[in-house]
């Protein structure tokens, strides 16, 4: 099951935001305090993101984080698919191609032209699946500057 975040999810989804920036799926980790204000910003609005909480067996084994854009290049509305990490016992089990069904589902419903997501190079198994349900290579070079220091 796929739910919308609320706020009783808090040390849930601390834990698990935790160990998706400790794990291989993930360029580099980021500060503590980021999976706190990234809480904080799910439950303050849900304008330009939303979070998931994916359930299975009666527990919580997963999250998943959505950010909503505007791209000329696309034609309309962009749903970024910021985050997604189930628990390992959990993969395999159709958990991830539930949460693609859900979002895209979402994503129809509200007029989205797009859906974006990034994927490591070394993530072999999410980018088998990601290319499963029909998603495409983007050959851009993407550039970051921080303009927070933790």
């Amino acid at each position: 099951m796929i739910r919308k975040i609320c706020a009783a999810d808090r040390e849930e989804f601390l834990r698990l935001s935790a160990l998706f920036y400790a794990s291989p799926a993930v360029a580099h980790p980021v500060p503590a305090s980021y999976h706190a204000d990234a809480f904080e910003e799910l439950m303050r609005s849900d304008a330009y993101a939303d979070g998931y909480m994916i359930e299975a067996d009666g527990k919580t084994v997963g999250i998943a984080l959505t950010a909503k854009t505007y791209s000329r290049e696309a034609g309309g509305k962009v749903l970024w698919l910021e985050e997604l990490f189930i628990l390992d016992g959990y993969r395999s089990r159709g958990l991830g191609r539930e949460y693609f069904a859900f979002i895209e589902r979402y994503a129809r419903e509200n007029g989205f032209a797009r859906i974006r997501l990034e994927v490591e190079a070394e993530n072999v198994r999410a980018r088998a699946l990601y290319e499963k349900l029909g998603y495409l290579p983007l050959e851009y070079r993407q550039m970051v500057k921080e303009l927070r220091r933790s």
